[in-house]
């Protein structure tokens, strides 16, 4: 092996490395700044703490400027969000999220692109309240941000109800392997007694973490809705006679980059071998120690796991592996993924329950005058016996309903008007975009507030050319650091500035290749100007059952990008 010294980035350790190390194992000063009384907010050191549990604070930016008039300080508040393994929630879980959103919060939900929830909105006084309320209903928000692994992803999958339950049953498990060991956040939300300085350690991640963080996802063919090649680390499963043997490995993919670095990309994961399934844990503590101690911690920019293999090389990185373990991968066994979205309606699962996909616009839940999205669901909640399911394209299935209580769902789904998508567009069922303005600090441009005005739009077109039926993955982020995954969009838009976007063109349809941008700093009359001709031409002459992504890099409007490190070029 070569000299560890050598297969490290060099510079000085970014000032998040001194934050860290001096956290006290993640309390900093959480405390004191919560029971501060002067401010709605906390101070900076803090904010980047308060990430490890769960937690950003945010600001309303659509009230900025009037609230500087006035000389009051920024509307703060806080993002609270939970970790919530392969999306599984129970109704009683779910009861208290609508709950929390009302009480603490600005009345809705976010179902993320991790398959948990989010509530935004929180006032800082309220904070441990809403968190002490999650607690009660089994639920935390432990690492659901922070340099550490995150939520754990899993293929929803309601029709294969044993495989699926098993490989849910192996996210929870890797989760709850990876979590920080400190109980900084059990004093500090949950009033644990205080550990004695000088008593705690981090087995897995040190004193200092990881560089940034780490992403888990686990799909199961043909279905590759947890995008698994997006992910850090990614196992999909092998299925052979209607057994799981275990999981092929992938390593390093990731979405996240910065406008104007080429340093920085999307990237898509590796597959480098195969490992039984009793053994996924330890795989998956093994290669986040391999970050752990070779990842970039000098320029948290070029710090996730994809820079790391790609510096390092995989095969470095699987032969490291294998002597961390102990024994060695197998090769990987063949799969195919044929899909990244959901289906929706209701689909009966191989021990006959029922399971029904709803279509939540960009994952938010609220209500409307027209639409009582929330109260529909708070009312399936209060009779529900099963579980919901939030799946990686931020809907909701409500699932495991049993032959008996199937009336009683559907009628509430048809007394409120909830919609499974399938009256929508084929465009706009494949539609995913982030939070972005007015709470997300990061955002340069709106993104669940505008996609569903642009597809409107874009809609209008697809009626034209006769492809309003036709399956395309679109997706919209608010800035480069791509929660919605938008380099698997077919159609991919990364925010610029205020109402402009890049625009990225030929991903594959299972989330397989990344796009490429096609046109550069561009806003709405340009994007509607640029698809129209697309969409005309993809009428007239794509081929069988030939997709949108792969017809435009058929037709030379963009090159193939198979890997992250070409796609500047």
């Amino acid at each position: 092996m070569s000299n560890p010294k050598t297969l490290r980035p060099e510079g000085p350790p970014d000032e998040m490395e001194r934050i860290k190390e001096n956290s006290r194992y993640l309390r900093g000063t959480l405390v004191e700044s919560f029971q501060d009384p002067i401010s709605a907010s906390i101070p900076e050191e803090d904010t980047k703490l308060l990430k490890f549990h769960g937690s950003y604070m945010q600001d309303d930016r659509d009230l900025r400027t009037e609230r500087k008039k006035q000389k009051l300080e920024a509307a703060y508040q806080f993002m609270v969000r939970v970790r919530l393994p392969g999306g599984v929630a129970t109704p009683e879980q779910w009861l208290t999220m609508d709950s929390l959103a009302d009480a603490y919060g600005n009345g809705t939900i976010k179902l993320t692109t991790r398959q948990t929830f989010q509530l935004h909105g929180i006032l800082k006084w309220n904070m441990k309240k809403s968190i002490q309320a999650m607690d009660e209903a089994l639920m935390d928000s432990i690492a659901a941000c922070g340099d550490v692994n995150r939520n754990v992803m899993s293929n929803v999958n309601p029709d294969q109800s044993a495989i699926h339950a098993e490989v849910h049953d192996w996210a929870k498990r890797v989760s709850e392997h990876l979590l920080p060991k400190t109980r900084a956040y059990h004093e500090i939300w949950l009033d644990e007694e205080k550990i004695v300085d000088g008593k705690e350690e981090e087995p897995i991640y040190g004193p200092h973490y990881l560089p940034r963080k780490f992403k888990i996802g686990l799909a199961v063919p043909p279905s590759n809705d947890v995008d698994v090649f997006s992910q850090d680390l990614g196992f999909i499963a092998i299925i052979k006679g209607g057994e799981l043997l275990g999981f092929n490995v992938s390593i390093g993919g990731g979405m996240g980059m910065t406008h104007g670095n080429t340093n920085t990309y999307p990237q898509l994961g590796r597959v480098i071998g195969f490992c039984p399934a009793d053994r996924i844990t330890e795989v998956a503590e093994k290669v986040l120690t391999i970050q752990r101690d070779y990842g970039n911690r000098s320029d948290r920019k070029n710090a996730r796991f994809k820079y790391t293999v790609d510096r390092l090389g995989p095969d470095w990185i699987l032969q490291e592996l294998n002597q961390r373990l102990g024994w060695s991968l197998e090769e990987a066994e063949p799969f195919t993924f044929d899909h990244n979205g959901d289906h929706y309606g209701w689909v009966k699962g191989e021990d006959g329950d029922w399971h029904h996909t709803l279509f939540i616009q960009n994952g938010r839940i609220k209500d409307s005058e027209d639409y009582r999205l929330k109260e529909g669901l708070r009312k399936i909640a209060e009779i529900h016996e099963g579980e919901f399911r939030l799946t990686p394209n931020q809907n909701v299935i409500i699932s495991k309903v049993s032959e008996k209580n199937k009336a009683d769902v559907e009628a509430i789904i048809e007394a409120y008007g909830m919609t499974d998508g399938r009256h929508n567009s084929a465009l706009r069922r494949n539609s995913m975009a982030c939070v972005a303005l007015p709470t997300c600090g990061l955002a340069m441009a709106e993104s669940e507030r505008y996609l569903p005005s642009l597809i409107d739009k874009i809609e209008e077109i697809l009626d034209e050319t006769g492809l309003s039926e036709e399956e395309i993955v679109i997706r919209m982020s608010g800035c480069p650091n791509s929660c919605s995954r938008p380099a698997l969009g077919e159609i991919g838009f990364i925010g610029k500035a205020p109402g402009k976007y890049n625009m990225y063109l030929g991903a594959g349809f299972a989330g397989d290749r990344l796009n490429k941008l096609y046109r550069e700093n561009i806003g709405e009359e340009e994007i509607l100007q640029e698809l129209k001709p697309l969409f005309l031409h993809y009428a007239k002459e794509r081929e069988t059952k030939e997709k949108f992504g792969d017809f435009v890099i058929r037709k030379g409007y963009v090159k193939a990008v198979e890997s992250g490190e070409g796609f500047h070029s």
